[in-house]
């Protein structure tokens, strides 16, 4: 078997075997009429009625040999057959076409329509040119990439051999297309707000560090879609609002977490966690029928179905009743042996980390759809207390699959509670958990001048990725990848 050196040898030569004919392998346009899908659609339409049409793609396969190829195109619509005979064109062109074109060459070829004897719709050509060729050949067509750090480095031919993961994206565009619409139908306004802050907030993660040079200061990418920038916007008197934008944290990977990703945000003015976990269950249902056509799924080893009754889930009562501990009573040293006992790992030994540790263990063994309500005080720094329950938040998260896909509160907007629970996440800060969430005091003076109450709600592309049942990092075109070593 030739080398790739030995491949890209070989198709320089056709190369200027293609120039030498007086043909440009580069054009910037090629005579193209319509998509290969329309060839397709509207074949009964073109076929003989004495037209010569043109259409263009990749060249995926060639068979057959002497005066008559078969040749399959793809332009990213369709595939369709074009077919070469050596008495329907010139001749020289002919040979040309078989001396130089590999598959995985983009040509435009032009000709009729018309029926193969097997029933095969097909345009007979009469002339082809160039309109772009390879130097390196497709992956092997039956197995294309098999080495999964290849497949994501080479996305682009991963895609062009694998239809279905075309399909993926073209149902993760769907996917917040829904998203949008839904949003924009309730009456919500898309805003932008920046992706470079000053401090970090609306979440508990690490955030990207880096340098304004102009004003000679350290900025952060943002953690959240715009949450403090938001709720702003309530403030200045906009009743809703959204966003759908890339967050960045500077954490871990895992089948359900990445550094980079894209999640929507909407703020709903004089609304609360209840108002959100109605508007919620209906995006989510409206989501799955637009692009799935169901609102059943099987996913990492769980059924459930988006369109049945959710149920609602105490945070503490479930850790109760699954580990034995009370997360409001139970010493930090009783925490940690129930976790060591569970044999669950865990960093950190304050009592957040340590609540947050013991809830994770417990949502694995729940299929939902559910809502995850009533989130202890301490886990929870921008949510409003709840009457009912003292000591817990108006806090709600959907969970499907053993997992929570979204996040909302009833946003705290008492500026003096704000105040207090900022200055406890700085002492978090200070004590090392590079977790805890950086306070922001601009947004407690805003708060100062008052802002209605609020619902806030965030979900993401993990919400894809589990209606799909892949790891979130598969359902990224392009996901960050390090540096190929020489």
């Amino acid at each position: 078997m030739a080398s790739i050196e030995e491949l890209r040898a070989t198709h320089i030569e056709k190369l200027n075997r293609v120039k030498e004919a007086g043909m440009d392998p580069y054009p910037a346009k090629v005579p193209r009429d319509f998509p290969l899908y329309e060839a397709k659609d509207r074949f009964s339409l073109y076929e003989g009625d004495g037209t010569a049409y043109s259409v263009s793609g990749r060249v995926m396969a060639i068979r057959g040999q002497g005066a008559i190829l078969f040749v399959v195109l793809d332009d990213g619509t369709a595939r369709f057959q074009v077919v070469f005979k050596r008495d329907s064109m010139d001749e020289a062109l002919f040979t040309l076409f078989g001396e130089t074109v590999d598959i995985g060459d983009f040509i435009s070829v032009s000709g009729t329509f018309f029926t193969t004897q097997r029933g095969e719709q097909s345009l007979l050509v009469s002339v082809w040119c160039m309109a772009s060729k390879s130097l390196l050949p497709l992956p092997e067509k039956w197995h294309g990439i098999t080495d999964p750090d290849e497949r994501f480095r080479k996305r682009y031919l991963d895609i062009v051999m694998n239809p279905e993961l075309r399909d993926l994206f073209a149902k993760k565009s769907a996917f917040w297309k829904s998203a949008r619409d839904f949003m924009v139908e309730h009456g919500f306004l898309e805003v932008e707000t920046p992706t470079l802050e000053v401090t970090t907030g609306g979440a508990e993660a690490n955030p990207f560090k880096t340098h304004h040079k102009d004003f000679d200061i350290p900025v952060f990418l943002r953690i959240s879609i715009g949450e403090l920038w938001q709720k702003r916007l309530m403030a200045a008197g906009f009743p809703k609002t959204f966003e759908i934008g890339r967050a960045y944290r500077n954490e871990g990977t895992s089948p359900e977490h990445l550094q980079e990703f894209t999640n929507l945000e909407f703020y709903w003015a004089y609304a609360d966690y209840r108002d959100g976990m109605k508007i919620v269950e209906m995006l989510y249902r409206k989501i799955a029928m637009d692009v799935f056509g169901t609102t059943e799924f099987t996913t990492r080893g769980h059924t459930f179905d988006l369109g049945k009754e959710w149920a609602v889930i105490e945070y503490t009562e479930e850790i109760k009743r699954q580990t034995g501990i009370d997360v409001l009573t139970a010493t930090e040293s009783e925490m940690r042996a129930k976790l060591d006992e569970l044999k669950v790992k865990y960093e950190g030994a304050n009592r957040e980390r340590l609540t947050d540790t013991l809830w994770k263990y417990c949502r694995k063994n729940i299929s939902g759809p559910a809502f995850l309500i009533h989130h202890p005080k301490l886990v929870s720094p921008l949510a409003k207390e709840s009457k009912e329950r003292p000591g817990m938040v108006e806090r709600f998260q959907p969970i499907i699959a053993g997992s929570e896909v979204g996040n909302g509160f009833s946003e705290l907007n008492d500026p003096l509670d704000q105040r207090e629970r900022f200055e406890l996440q700085q002492k978090l800060i200070e004590s090392g958990d590079e977790e805890a969430m950086m306070p922001e005091w601009e947004f407690v003076d805003m708060l100062e001048h008052g802002m209605p109450p609020t619902c806030g709600f965030g979900f993401g592309e993990r919400l894809f990725a589990f209606l799909v049942d892949k790891p979130l990092r598969e359902t990224q075109l392009f996901p960050l990848m390090r540096p190929k070593s020489e």
